[in-house]
């Protein structure tokens, strides 16, 4: 693509996702919400591959309803109360047809059934931004809405926590595995977002950090199913020793930076009397720590056939940049000990 197009498209989503931060009026905020779609839409068809293609309309045509369902809303909320203030959404019918429509937009169960088709049709690289920048700004609105709407929120929250573990189960395409695991973890972020904002932020951040990291090693091993993974001893040695501890950690495991976000997410939960919601989440997660072991076995404890094309990789020199992979494997894998710094930073 030429450089000066990916640049205008790349300033486009910045620009969408910041309109959609600085506003407080709900046009202003589909608008943003428009643009960002509008803007990563010839990223993702690029390629003119068919499936790149059938992603590309599967996710215009899923996004262009819920933007059409957060007007309507919104023209409701208007209509029935006289205000088009984001804060000042007070009558339950608009506000759960904004709730439903923001939750489809990012993917949670039971809207979520476009995110790993989509996902599956895409190049690692736009795909990485879909699971990642494409998020923050409907997450914005949501943070701004979720005291209104308590009981759908914690249906969508443990919904999507057991689909994105029951569902990822049955895959073995890594492209698919890694939209199961988003789904799943924006179930957790749903589940305590009426209760502490701020943790829901820090979950979303570490979910950035982890997810970038799997993205960029499936993207330098060039591996797309569960199978292309056993040859990842030949091309990158040291990061295929390292890659178990990022998909652990986006499992959850302690003393991984996963841990983190589920720990205090469990904590909140029971503080706020929900011991059983807190029991099935917690539950829910060992589903996702199942396919994320199945990732780590094919990586490491299973070997291709020791042929020429296979011990070659290693000797050829990588062009890809890695510094930006070193820098969130580290991350991923060690800012557990830093969670009291990470939690005054975001209730300051």
């Amino acid at each position: 693509m030429n450089p000066y197009i990916l640049a205008t498209l790349l300033f486009g989503l910045g620009l969408g996702t910041t309109i959609t931060f600085a506003s407080s009026h709900w046009l202003l905020a589909w608008m943003g919400l428009e643009m960002n779609t509008l803007a990563i839409i010839p990223l993702m068809a690029q390629h003119h591959h068919p499936r790149a293609v059938e992603a590309t309309t599967k996710y215009f045509l899923t996004q262009a309803t819920a933007a059409a369902v957060l007007l309507f809303a919104s023209t409701t909320n208007a209509w029935l109360t006289g205000q088009w203030d984001i804060l000042q959404m007070c009558h339950p019918l608009p506000t759960t047809m904004i709730a439903l429509a923001l939750a489809l937009k990012i993917g949670l169960a039971p809207l979520h059934s476009w995110l790993p088709e989509v996902l599956q049709g895409l190049d690692l690289t736009t795909g990485l931004l879909l699971s990642t920048w494409q998020k923050l700004a409907p997450f914005a609105l949501l943070l701004q809405l979720h005291s209104t709407t308590p009981a759908l929120m914690t249906i969508l929250g443990l919904a999507s926590t057991l689909v994105g573990g029951w569902a990822g189960l049955n895959q073995t395409q890594l492209r698919k595995i890694l939209a199961y695991s988003s789904i799943a973890h924006l179930g957790w972020m749903i589940l305590v977002l009426q209760f502490s904002p701020s943790l829901t932020l820090l979950t979303l951040l570490t979910y950035f950090i982890m997810t970038f990291s799997t993205f960029l090693v499936f993207k330098l091993n060039k591996a797309t199913n569960i199978n292309a993974l056993a040859t990842s001893w030949a091309k990158a040695p040291a990061l295929t020793a390292l890659t178990p501890l990022i998909l652990l950690s986006l499992g959850g495991l302690p003393p991984l930076t996963g841990f983190m976000p589920k720990w205090l997410i469990l904590q909140e939960l029971t503080k706020q009397d929900l011991a059983p919601t807190a029991t099935l989440a917690a539950l829910t997660a060992l589903l996702s720590l199942y396919f994320y072991l199945r990732l780590s076995y094919a990586l490491t404890l299973t070997l291709s056939p020791n042929n020429l094309t296979g011990t070659t990789p290693w000797r050829l020199p990588s062009t890809q940049l890695t510094l930006p992979l070193a820098v969130s494997t580290m991350a991923t894998i060690s800012l557990l000990p830093l969670t009291p710094a990470a939690i005054a930073l975001l209730t300051l």
